[in-house]
């Protein structure tokens, strides 16, 4: 297949995901229905390695990576990522809950060989996917071993559309409040003591002649900032393992708020859009694993797993949410990032805001409430607690 026709069948994808989206106000995802284009594909014409030949090669997704968590990073302040406390305490619940639910429940319905194979995969990435699929082979169990991969490729499919349910329940409530004068951003209250015009130009570079602020030199300050998260995570990395996109995010933070980088550089560089395209390529790039065999043998284990892995991560993390003064839905939305991570928990969290309302103030207000909790808990469970869970799991699966 050649180049630009990989490239013009994948854009058609995205494109057909964003009509679906803005028709029904986000109640189905983008991503869900660019997740099910793929799969077919994938089962039809789709050569596997079509996004490697439309130019976005695993490389380039995580140099992507990199830019877009710092970027992230800029949208928020030090005061807004210190409250995000509650957030991590929900978050940790909701994986207990499905630990708790499927380690009980679960064992029940299946062995617990399949339970301890399912759940890092349930509540993680690649890397926990990976670690399990390994154990698995080396216990001599392959069906289970390819369990693993699937759960990881699959769970979207549950956690995106619940996600985007939840997030609109959210946002209709906030937005009620935020107009009748309820409630008002911390953003705003920091806002208003400072002047909106500096926004485009970072407070330790206002002596630098505005012609000399391009494109570049955004990009290349944002890289700068990307890159000293890099080697932070590889200097700790004898001590204690930190992932470098958890540093990205921090890092973007402060950056932002020393005033070395300007809020969303990629958006002021002209370059976001086609970060958050590259990315979103990557994610269904994982979906040509799922094949229709693997599907048919495996989908009975996979989806009562699945389902009651969610029930497990709703009933804990409402109940937390609601000693801490969360309301069930947010609550709800951070714990369900353990099914997909960063970059869909962004995409699915902003398409959601553009479908409640017009107004730039509202968007503004709405995506200070809903993106650092979201992004946070797609942090915390996709980067480091599956990766624990599965080094405990996959020794307990070896020794039995």
């Amino acid at each position: 297949m050649a180049q630009m026709t990989a490239f013009t069948l994948l854009m058609a994808i995205l494109y057909i995901g964003d009509v679906v989206s803005s028709k029904t106000k986000a109640w189905i995802s983008s991503v869900f229905v660019c997740a099910v284009l793929f799969i077919i594909g994938y089962w039809t014409f789709f050569p596997e390695n079509i996004v490697e030949i439309a130019g976005i090669p695993p490389v380039v997704a995580t140099l992507l990576m990199y830019l877009l968590i710092t970027n992230m990073g800029t949208l928020l302040s030090i005061k807004e990522l210190a409250n995000q406390w509650k957030t991590i305490v929900i978050t940790l619940s909701g994986i207990l809950g499905i630990v708790v639910l499927l380690l009980t429940v679960g064992s029940l319905i299946f062995d617990l060989k399949t339970v301890l194979v399912a759940v890092p995969p349930l509540v993680g990435g690649v890397v926990s996917s990976l670690i399990m699929s390994d154990a698995a082979q080396t216990a001599g169990l392959t069906s289970l071993s390819v369990l693993a991969i699937l759960i990881y490729v699959m769970q979207g499919f549950a956690g995106y559309p619940l996600t985007s349910i939840m997030l609109k329940k959210e946002g209709k409530r906030m937005l009620a409040k935020y107009r009748s004068g309820e409630w008002t951003p911390i953003h705003e209250q920091e806002n208003s003591q400072t002047d909106a015009s500096d926004e485009d130009i970072p407070k330790l570079f206002k002596a630098v002649p505005k012609k000399y602020h391009t494109d570049f030199s955004r990009i290349f300050r944002l890289a700068i900032v990307a890159l000293v998260a890099y080697y932070v995570s590889v200097w700790c990395a004898p001590f204690v393992v930190i992932s470098p996109f958890v540093l990205c995010l921090f890092f973007g933070v402060v950056a932002s708020s020393l005033g070395f980088l300007e809020k969303q550089p990629l958006k002021k560089a002209n370059s976001f859009g086609f970060a958050i395209l590259g990315l979103m390529l990557f994610i269904f790039d994982g979906l040509k694993k799922a094949t229709p065999e693997m599907l048919e043998e495996l989908l009975l284990p996979m989806v009562g797993i699945i389902v009651i892995g969610v029930i497990g991560m709703y009933v804990f993390s409402a109940v937390v949410g609601r000693l801490l003064g969360v309301s069930k839905e947010m609550a709800f939305a951070v714990s369900l990032t353990a099914l997909y991570g960063f970059p869909a928990d962004y995409i699915i969290t902003n398409e959601v805001i553009q479908s409640l309302t017009d107004d730039e103030k509202e968007k503004e207000a709405l995506t200070s409430h809903m993106m650092p909790p979201m992004l946070v808990a797609g942090f915390i469970t996709v980067t480091i607690v599956s990766v624990v869970l599965a080094g405990i799991f996959s020794s307990i699966l070896l020794s039995l």
